[in-house]
């Protein structure tokens, strides 16, 4: 393959991926607790074993990883009180369909058990691994350390966990987060305050990112261009050679 067009051809690869990951991150922008995701790139080196020619060592453009921006977002005020979000690092735990699940999204629900739990069904976790429960049909009262009352009696306290690296977080859906290692362990959230009546709204900025996704789409279009002229300018070259061998 011919080293240009092999350049533009990896470049177009990665645009396509940073496209995926930036249309996802609009279409975000409203889910409470969405946490932005972003892309990490890299140069891979194509060795002299490749398929691309020109001089060996090429360098190809290529989406390493992608990350996780886990910056605050907005709290707003909803007036629900089944309705919490969380100021500082940490997440509250859910009880997902193969194991913990970790989530930012404190829009909750009760069940006709009267369980504590999210819109998927997932029930929330205490600090001791139970499901909160409730009592009855009065109203609930969460304090700021996520402790929970209803009619002046306790029904536990609310788990808000942390992990020394959230690298190892992958999501699950759009707001929650899952570990696939079992050495994983999380820790006690530090320095975190829980909200009644309020939601963590996404931290997607859609104007910045609705720039970003043109950008990505024009950078596409340019790399196109370079392929389409790769392929005419090779295409007049093997014309030439072809004249010249005719007229010879």
């Amino acid at each position: 393959m011919d080293q240009i067009a092999a350049i533009a051809a990896s470049g177009l690869h990665s645009r396509m991926e940073a496209l995926d990951l930036v249309a996802n991150n609009l279409a975000n922008a409203g889910t409470s607790g969405y946490k932005l995701d972003q892309e990490f790139y890299s140069l891979f080196s194509a060795g002299e074993g490749s398929d691309i020619e020109g001089n060996s060592g090429t360098k190809l453009p290529v989406i390493q990883k992608q990350w996780t921006d886990f910056t605050q977002g907005a709290l707003q005020p909803t007036g629900n009180p089944l309705d919490f979000a969380l100021s500082g690092k940490g997440f509250f735990v859910v009880n997902g369909p193969s194991g913990p699940l970790y989530t930012r999204s404190g829009s909750l629900q009760l069940s006709t058990s009267g369980a504590l739990m999210t819109s998927e069904g997932y029930t929330v976790q205490t600090v001791d691994g139970q499901t909160l429960q409730t009592q009855s049909g009065a109203p609930l009262e969460v304090t700021t350390d996520g402790s929970v009352t209803q009619d002046g009696e306790s029904l536990g306290q609310l788990a808000v966990v942390d992990f020394k690296d959230r690298s190892v977080l992958q999501k699950v859906g759009s707001n929650y987060f899952g570990v696939t290692e079992a050495k994983v362990q999380t820790i006690p959230a530090t320095d975190v305050t829980v909200s009644q009546g309020k939601v963590e709204n996404s931290n997607v900025a859609p104007a910045e990112s609705a720039v970003r996704l043109v950008g990505l789409m024009r950078q596409f279009e340019m790399l196109q261009k370079a392929i389409s002229i790769t392929t005419d300018m090779n295409k007049k070259a093997l014309e030439d050679v072809a004249r010249v061998g005719a007229g010879s």
